[in-house]
C-alpha cells in the first residue's frame, strides 16, 4: 500500500516518469550502499534481534510518513528523504530476514518450497495491497493509506515476538567487519554458480525490473484511469507473481531450477513486450499478469539457488550481495528507464525492457549449454578411467 501510494502521490505532484524513477532510486539505492554492512551484521549477531530492530525502525518511518501526509504540507524532497531512510533500514532487514528463513526450516530438503511459500506470502500482499491502496486513495485519501501501513507493523512485530526459534549461539569472529566483507567476496569469486546467479539478477534488476516505475503512466495516460486503475494493474502484476510463487512452491524436490529460471525469464520478457503497446485494457491486464509470473522466478529461484548452495557461515554476506544485485541495480535502472522514457517514449521504453529480458534469457541458455557440455566432457574422461581401474 505504501509503495503504491508513494508512486501515485509523486506522479500526481510532478506528472513526471523521471520522478517515479528517482523515487525508486531514493528507496532502494541506500540498500545497495549499506547491504554489505547489513550482511556482516547478519552473520555476526542474532538475526532474529536484528529483524526486530529493523521492523521497529520501519514502523517509525511509516508513522513519520503518515504524519507528513496528514499535515498536508509536504514537498517531494521530504517524501524522498523518508524513502532513503527506508532504504537504509532494508539494507539490514533483507540479509537478516532471508537468512532467518533457512534457520526456521528443520528439514533442509524443504528449503526450496519454504522460500517459494515465503515469496507467495510477499506476493499475496502485493496482489491485495495495491488494489486496496487504489480504493483508499480514491475514497479516503492518501493519508489513510499511509496510516494503514504504519498500523500494520503492530501485527508484524507482534508475530515476531510470538516466534520460538532455537537458542542463539554466538560464534567467535576473529576478523573485523572489513575482513569478513573481503572473505565473502572471495567466496563468491570461487563459486562460479553463485556468481552467475548474482550477475543475471543484477542485469535483470538494472534493465527489466524497473518497468514497474512506468505503471502510473499506463494507468493515467494510456488507459485514462484513476488511482484505482493503477492499483488494479499493480495487483495483476502481483497476481502473476503470486501464481509463479505457488508454482515454485509446488515443485518436487530435485526440480531443475536453473532451467525453470531460464524459461521464466523468456516468459517475463514476452509478457512485457506484449503489454508495452497494448491499448485494450483486459488484454493488457492478461499480459502484465504473464510478466508478473515470469518476474517471480528472478527473485525466488535466484534466492533458492543461493540459499541451497552457500556455506552457512557465509550466508548473511552472500545474501547481502544478493540484496545489492536486487535492490542496488533497480534504482539505477529506475533512473535509466525514467530518462530513456523521456527520450523515446514510455511504451517503447517498456518494450525495450521486455527485449532485454529475452536477451538475458538467451544468455542464461548459453550458460546452461556450456555447463551441460562440461559435464559431458567430464563424464567422457572419468568413465574410461573407471573401466580401466576395474
Amino acid at each position: 500500500m505504501q509503495k503504491t501510494a508513494v508512486s501515485w502521490v509523486i506522479y500526481t505532484l510532478t506528472h513526471s516518469t523521471f520522478m517515479l524513477g528517482l523515487t525508486l532510486f531514493a528507496s532502494q539505492f541506500p540498500s545497495f550502499l549499506f547491504s554489505l554492512i547489513g550482511g556482516v551484521v547478519s552473520d555476526r549477531y542474532n538475526r532474529y534481534r536484528v529483524l526486530l530492530v529493523t521492523q521497529v525502525a520501519s514502523m517509525i518511518q511509516a508513522f513519520l510518513l503518515a504524519v507528513l501526509i496528514l499535515l498536508n504540507h509536504y514537498e517531494v524532497w521530504e517524501i524522498l528523504a523518508l524513502s532513503v531512510l527506508l532504504g537504509v533500514i532494508n539494507a539490514f532487514d533483507v540479509p537478516a530476514r532471508q537468512s532467518l528463513v533457512y534457520e526456521m526450516v528443520e528439514d533442509k530438503n524443504d528449503l526450496p518450497n519454504a522460500l517459494a511459500l515465503n515469496s507467495s506470502m510477499v506476493n499475496l500482499s502485493r496482489l491485495i495491497g495495491p488494489a486496496i491502496a487504489g480504493i483508499i486513495l480514491e475514497g479516503l485519501g492518501d493519508g489513510a493509506c499511509f496510516v494503514g501501513n504504519a498500523l500494520s507493523f503492530i501485527a508484524v512485530i507482534g508475530s515476531l515476538l510470538m516466534m520460538r526459534l532455537p537458542k542463539y549461539e554466538s560464534k567467535p569472529h576473529p576478523k573485523n567487519g572489513l575482513g569478513e566483507l573481503r572473505e565473502g567476496f572471495s567466496y563468491i569469486r570461487r563459486t562460479p554458480s553463485i556468481m552467475f546467479v548474482l550477475v543475471m539478477l543484477a542485469l535483470i534488476s538494472l534493465m527489466v525490473l524497473p518497468f514497474s516505475t512506468l505503471i502510473p503512466y499506463y494507468a493515467r495516460d494510456v488507459f485514462k484511469g484513476t488511482a484505482t486503475t493503477f492499483g488494479v494493474i499493480d495487483s495483476f502484476i502481483g497476481l502473476g507473481a503470486f501464481s509463479g510463487a505457488i508454482f515454485l512452491a509446488s515443485l518436487k524436490p530435485g526440480a531443475n531450477l536453473k532451467k525453470i529460471l531460464f524459461i521464466n525469464t523468456l516468459v517475463f520478457g514476452a509478457g512485457l513486450v506484449l503489454f508495452s503497446h497494448e491499448q485494450n485494457y483486459p488484454l493488457a491486464l492478461l499480459f502484465v499478469t504473464i510478466a508478473g509470473f515470469g518476474m517471480m522466478s528472478q527473485i525466488t529461484v535466484s534466492n533458492t539457488l543461493i540459499q541451497t548452495t552457500v556455506d552457512p557461515n557465509m550466508r548473511g554476506r552472500v545474501i547481502s550481495f544478493y540484496a545489492m544485485a536486487f535492490f542496488g541495480m533497480q534504482p539505477l535502472g529506475g533512473l535509466l528507464v525514467g530518462a530513456i522514457s523521456k527520450w523515446v517514449g514510455t511504451t517503447d521504453t517498456l518494450m525495450g525492457e521486455g527485449v532485454a529480458a529475452l536477451l538475458i534469457g538467451l544468455l542464461h541458455w548459453r550458460y546452461l549449454h556450456r555447463e551441460k557440455l562440461k559435464a559431458r566432457r567430464k563424464k567422457q574422461i572419468i568413465e574410461p578411467l573407471v573401466v580401466h581401474a576395474v
